[in-house]
């Protein structure tokens, strides 16, 4: 009997973000009624916008991209103790990079202008996540606001470039001084995997997730990673280096959401632009991608569908807008209750896993709840 309840009750724990979607989706359709829409006619068109047709399929698959990379970062931060506020600011600097490396070697073929450009962002990302890691692991500064700062400042510094020293210059010549670089040489846009806007970057943010699961639970460095995560001064008396590790975590945080911003800037933008704000380039990635993988349970392989879920659910929103003709700000509202209720069913399921082991070891003090029964295994 007991190992029957704890069968039940590890499934249960892995539909809870499918629940607190459902749960977000009927608030939503609440909402639609007081509106005076149908909700069936509405969620009918989010799901033509999302799954349609192959172009619909395909752009969601690429709206997804940019939170894979993100949210496996964000998984990868978590299991070392640190909390990544600053996707939005890392996936600018890794497109300003790129975007410096594209518009500095026009010339370059393809097979050595790409990888630069890919290096470049994750170089930039990596110092963009490093730097609040260095100053929580050795000086104890919040990460969280220090992240959300450096969102900041990576929007402005975004700003004053595309305003001033790589504004397109025809864009100077004629006065209309819109805030964007010129377009890249074709070399440096990222190939097309069939003909929609499909492009190689969404099978590197596969492959990162796998890499970044065989990093996490194949190597010593990912063990060493999950052990500060999961008790510092365990760790520190086993003779781990912790600052060293939790510092580590935040780097690859960073450098992934910036390689995510360098595969948005050549697989889709094939330019850098701003309307003044990071969502105006990131379309908030920065942000869902924390969402994606609190729904994918903070697992590199868990995000992958919880991104591609997601992006699904960002296009096919886009398209029931223009069905029903609902306020944007009801769009802005639904994806608002998902991140509640989805980081909500987060939050009580680590305390209900925390509640089982106590339970289960009478006594004994309480286990720190960062690791969930699919990630232990």
């Amino acid at each position: 009997m007991p190992s029957r309840k704890v069968r039940i009750g590890g499934w249960f724990f892995v539909l809870t973000p499918v629940l607190a979607v459902a749960a977000a989706l009927i608030v939503g359709a609440v909402m639609l009624l007081l509106l005076g829409v149908d909700p069936r006619v509405a969620y009918a068109a989010m799901l033509e916008g999302a799954f349609g047709s192959a172009n619909s399929v395909a752009d969601s698959i690429v709206k997804a991209a940019p939170l894979l990379f993100v949210g496996v970062g964000i998984c990868i931060a978590f299991r070392g103790g640190m909390t990544n506020i600053g996707g939005e600011g890392q996936l600018v600097v890794g497109a300003l990079a790129a975007t410096l490396a594209a518009l500095a070697l026009p010339n370059w073929p393809g097979w050595a202008i790409i990888p630069t450009g890919l290096l470049f962002g994750f170089l930039a990302g990596a110092a963009w996540g490093g730097l609040p890691g260095l100053l929580k692991a050795y000086l104890n500064v919040n990460e969280i606001l220090s992240t959300i700062m450096m969102n900041a400042i990576a929007v402005q510094a975004m700003n004053f470039l595309l305003r001033g020293p790589i504004m397109d210059p025809v864009q100077v010549e004629q006065g209309s001084f819109i805030p964007q670089t010129a377009r890249f040489s074709i070399a440096a846009d990222l190939p097309r995997l069939v003909p929609t806007r499909l492009h190689a970057g969404v099978a590197l943010g596969v492959l990162i997730a796998v890499v970044a699961w065989l990093l996490l639970w194949r190597t010593t460095i990912g063990y060493r990673i999950r052990a500060v995560g999961l008790n510092p001064h365990a760790s520190r008396r086993a003779g781990i280096h912790v600052e060293r590790y939790a510092m580590l975590a935040m780097l690859l945080s960073g450098a992934l959401a910036g390689l995510g911003g360098a595969t948005q800037v050549l697989g889709v933008n094939h330019r850098m632009f701003t309307d003044g704000s990071a969502a105006g380039f990131t379309g908030s990635a920065g942000f869902n991608g924390i969402v994606a993988a609190l729904f994918g349970q903070l697992h590199p392989l868990g995000t992958i569908p919880a991104s591609f879920f997601f992006g699904a659910l960002l296009v096919g929103a886009n398209k029931m807008q223009r069905a029903v003709q609902i306020p944007s700000a009801l769009i802005t509202a639904l994806n608002g209750l998902l991140v509640v209720f989805v980081v909500s069913s987060e939050l009580w399921r680590r305390r209900m896993i925390q509640r089982e082991q106590m339970e289960a070891s009478p006594g004994s003090a309480p286990a720190p709840p960062v690791e969930s029964p699919e990630a232990v295994a």
